[in-house]
Parts: C-alpha cells; sequence; structure tokens
C-alpha cells in the first residue's frame, strides 16, 4: 500500500501543475480542447487526494460494527473516483466541446497551447512511468491485463489508466489545435474537446465497473485457491477440501472459509490439531489471509 501511495502523490504534484498550465493556455488562446484538458487535470488532481483519504479510511482497525476493518473504504472511494472522471471530466468536456462546436469561437495564437502541451506530455509521461514502476512490481508473473483484472488494490492501476488517458487526450488536443488553426475552422478545436470527453468516460467505465466488483465482494483469483486447498490437503489428518470460499475485504485483508473433510478414523483432538496446522500453513504463505474459519466433517474418533 506505501508503494501505491508513491504512485498517487506523484500523481496529484503532476496534474496539479499540468491543471494550471492548461487553464493559462485556455485563457490565453480560447481553445475549447485546452480547457478540457485543464478540467482533466483537474479532476485527476481531486481523484488523488480522494485515492489517499480511502487508503487513510482503510486503515481504520476493527471495531464491533466493523469486525472485519474497513478495508472496503478503499473500493467506495474508488467508485466515486470513477464518477468524477465520467460526470465532471467527461461530461463537461463533451458539454463544451458541443458548445465550440454550435458556436464556434475563433482561436488565437497556438503557440501556448504547443508549448503547455508539450510540457504537459512530459509531466504526464512522467507520472505514468513511476505508476507502471509501481504496478508492475506488484504484479508479479501475471499479464499485465490480468493483473488489473485480479488486483485487489485499485491504487494499482487507476493511476495508471487515468495518467495513459491524460497522455492520449493530450494527442486529441494538439491534433485538434493542430487542425483547427491549419484549417481555420474552430469547430475541429471543439470536435477534439468531445472526443478527450468520450475517452474519459470509457475509462471511467472501466474502472467503475472494477470497482463495483470489489466492494460487492471478490473472492481470491483462482490459483490462490487451488494453492490453498493443497496446502490443507498436504496435512495427513485430510480428506479433502470442498471448494474454498473466500472474500477480499481490502487489499490486505481476506476471509477464507474451509469444509474439510478429515479421515474418518482421526479423533476430535487430532482434527483440533489439524486445523491449527492447516490455519498456519494457509496464514504462512498468505498472510493477508486474517480471518480463516474452518467446518470439520466426516469426525471420526470421539
Amino acid at each position: 500500500m506505501a508503494k501505491s501511495k508513491t504512485a498517487v502523490y506523484a500523481a496529484i504534484a503532476g496534474n496539479l501543475a499540468i491543471a494550471v498550465m492548461k487553464f493559462g493556455a485556455a485563457a490565453v488562446t480560447g481553445s475549447s480542447a485546452m480547457l478540457s484538458e485543464g478540467i482533466h487535470s483537474l479532476v485527476d488532481t481531486g481523484n488523488g487526494g480522494l485515492l489517499l483519504l480511502g487508503i487513510r479510511l482503510s486503515k481504520k482497525p476493527p471495531d464491533t460494527a466493523h469486525p472485519f476493518g474497513y478495508g472496503k473504504e478503499l473500493y467506495f472511494w474508488t467508485l466515486v473516483v470513477a464518477f468524477l472522471i465520467f460526470g465532471v471530466g467527461g461530461g463537461i468536456s463533451i458539454y463544451e466541446g458541443i458548445l465550440h462546436v454550435v458556436q464556434p469561437r475563433p482561436l488565437e495564437d497556438p503557440t501556448w497551447s504547443y508549448v503547455v502541451l508539450g510540457l504537459a506530455f512530459v509531466f504526464e509521461a512522467i507520472v505514468l512511468v513511476i505508476a507502471l514502476k509501481q504496478f508492475l512490481g506488484l504484479k508479479g508473473d501475471r499479464g499485465i491485463w490480468q493483473s488489473i483484472r485480479t488486483s485487489k488494490d485499485p491504487t494499482t492501476f487507476v493511476v495508471v489508466f487515468e495518467d495513459a488517458a491524460a497522455l492520449l487526450g493530450l494527442m486529441v488536443a494538439f491534433v485538434g489545435t493542430y487542425l483547427a488553426h491549419r484549417f481555420e475552422n474552430p469547430r475541429l478545436d471543439g470536435i477534439s474537446s468531445i472526443l478527450i470527453g468520450t475517452l474519459l468516460c470509457a475509462v471511467a467505465g472501466f474502472l467503475g465497473y472494477e470497482s463495483k466488483s470489489l466492494l460487492v465482494g471478490e473472492g481470491a483469483d483462482p490459483r490462490t485457491l487451488e494453492n490453498v486447498r493443497a496446502l490443507a490437503e498436504a496435512d495427513a489428518a485430510v480428506e479433502r477440501i470442498e471448494r474454498p470460499l473466500t472474500m477480499h475485504f481490502g487489499p490486505n485483508t481476506v476471509l477464507l472459509t474451509l469444509n474439510v473433510r478429515f479421515r474418518g478414523d482421526v479423533s476430535a483432538s487430532e482434527v483440533e490439531a489439524a486445523v491449527l496446522r492447516v490455519e498456519k500453513a494457509i496464514q504462512d504463505k498468505y498472510p493477508e489471509m486474517e480471518h480463516i474459519f474452518i467446518e470439520a466433517r466426516s469426525l471420526g474418533r470421539g
């Protein structure tokens, strides 16, 4: 989680600086695409703050009202981030673009737009490299797409997606600004703003889907479940394990329930010792499985 915060802090600092530059360029040139880009960077700055809030709240210790802790606070605030990208970032950009298409305004000298877009591209690229470095360090031997789909820590991919969308948006803004001046048609600038908004809505839709899935309760990935089954069935007292059930209450907090069928010749006292062994074996390999509940079946001698 600490590594994830590094990428978030970098994103906040970079996006705030970029937003100031973009709004300045939009004021000077009257560019709709530049204004949309400024809104985009401002939203991304606020989103970074919300992710940090989610990280902090998710660390609150368990209490009687929330016996499994507050880990899902992170998932909730990630969902809020997705809504903001969709409604504020994407929605306003599309609206602003439509206004400039319907009521085009002459554009001023694009020089400042090009300068700001170039600087913003450098800043966003730096932030993306930092975020990718953190993400790749956490994904293990899984593929990138598989890691995104199975990750239980949304901060590891939200910043990556935001910055990737930002770089694409900058390229769209550059092309829109160039074409608008090249052909003296400010409507093209408005169209680029609409495209930027559409891109943001698409990213927000994906992030919202992933966050919703985590919030309603995702289990561990199939490979982890198979490893858990193998660890439990390796105990001499265990005959077999029924399908393990898991639920993430946060990136590092997992609930595991096991329906264990013990051998018929195992006594109740031996079952108790076996349960402790199984729990220890699982938690040694998967320390995030803080809550393990084992239901014993087919008890033999008393």
